[in-house]
Formats: structure tokens, sequence, C-alpha cells
């Protein structure tokens, strides 16, 4: 039975409510559900932090327990050299997920420091982008 690790980090938490016009209305808890009832047989655990260490460990945690991991750093994704290296050490695949398309925002969320250490990134999709992320983690068998 596959694994997989949805990972979010600072203020994901917020989905629902935070900037509903960029993320959209409804809570992660909600699409969770979802999620969770399409890939009934699979085990879909979730992680959310506001914290950088937290996501480093719950990352260092899923090598090797995990099929992949679904990865939305949120700020991190453009600020930690220390969440890029976790991702780059780890077996594990790591896709990267932005519910916004980060190149049509501010300058300063252009550069993503730990997707080049992913095996894929997903953007701009809305939510929709999990799922996205899981059908390849799966694809990858």
């Amino acid at each position: 039975m596959a694994r997989i690790l949805i990972l979010n980090g600072p203020n994901l938490n917020l989905l629902g409510s935070r900037e509903p016009e960029v993320y959209g209305g409804r809570s992660f808890e909600e699409y969770l559900s979802d999620l969770r009832a399409l890939y009934e047989g699979r085990v879909i655990d979730h992680v959310q932090s506001n914290l950088e260490g937290e996501l480093i460990d719950a990352l260092q945690r899923a090598d090797g327990a995990c099929a992949g991991v679904v990865l939305n750093a949120g700020g991190y994704s453009h600020t930690s050299v220390a969440l890029r290296d976790a991702v780059a050490a780890v077996r594990v695949p790591v896709i990267e997920v932005h519910i916004s398309n980060l190149l049509a925002r501010e300058p300063f969320r252009h550069v993503s420091l730990i997707g080049g250490a992913c095996a894929g990134c997903i953007m701009g999709f809305g939510l929709e982008g999990y799922r996205m992320a899981i059908e390849h983690i799966l694809q990858r068998g």
C-alpha cells in the first residue's frame, strides 16, 4: 500500500480564510477529506507546521516510509536553504506544490530554493495541484 505524505508549511493552516482571492475559500481539511476518499485504500498522511525544523523532521521521517512527499513549503520555498538541503538528502521523491502561480505574483516569490532539489514542481492549479502530485507519485510506482 502506497503511503504518501502531504507536508504543508507556514500559514497553510489558514486556507479557507487567508486571502481567498489567492488561495480559494476552502480549508485544507475539507480538501484532504476529498483526497482520502478519492484514493481510498491508500494512506495519505498530512503534517502542517509553521516551524521549519518540524517540516525537516517530517520530511526525514518520510524517507523510506513513504512512496512520495507532496511539499508545499509556503514562504520557506523562497528562504530555506535548510529545507532545500533536507529535500536533497532524502531518497523519497518530493513534489513541490504551490496553490497560486508564483510567477504571476511578487518578484520575491519567483525563485524557489527547494524546487531544484524536487522531483517536480506544480503551481497555479489551486488545491488540485495536490491531486496532480499524488497522481505523479502513484504513477512512479
